[in-house]
């Protein structure tokens, strides 16, 4: 998958995503990003509840973020999500979040690690994820 392949996953701000302004509250993209990862990986019909049910988890290890453009309420935006590095423990994931104009209104590198939900120790991700993942 690249960035011209992107997963798209599209969303509406709501008055409960916003702060007084009716502008977005900063970590509210956090959760918009979240929740298009898992929209990506059941893209695949990868169903995070079955992989920890076999005792492979994923959590965000580190993230950057940049907050380019405040997003407003009842705007319909898209958040764009690609891997750009599937290592043999961790992927890195680069996520916009686009109006309908094309304006890049936040974009985050997210790195997520692939532990063991009990010790949260790394393991290694499944073939059969980093295969769907990077198609």
């Amino acid at each position: 998958m690249t960035e011209e392949s992107a997963f798209e996953w599209p969303i509406t701000i709501y008055y409960e995503d916003t702060d007084v302004g009716g502008i977005v509250y900063h970590a509210n993209y956090l959760k918009f990003f979240e929740r298009a990862r898992t929209e990506l990986f059941r893209s695949h019909d990868v169903s995070l509840q079955a992989l920890f049910a076999q005792n492979v988890s994923f959590v965000v290890r580190h993230m950057d973020i940049d907050f380019l453009k405040g997003a407003k309420l009842d705007e319909r935006l898209v958040v764009r999500t690609w891997p750009v590095k599937i290592r043999r423990a961790s992927i890195v994931f680069c996520q916009v979040l686009v109006n309908n104009a094309g304006q890049t209104l936040c974009k985050a590198m997210v790195q997520v690690a692939c532990v063991h939900p009990e010790s949260m120790k790394p393991i290694q991700i499944p073939e059969n994820i980093k295969s769907e993942i990077s198609k």
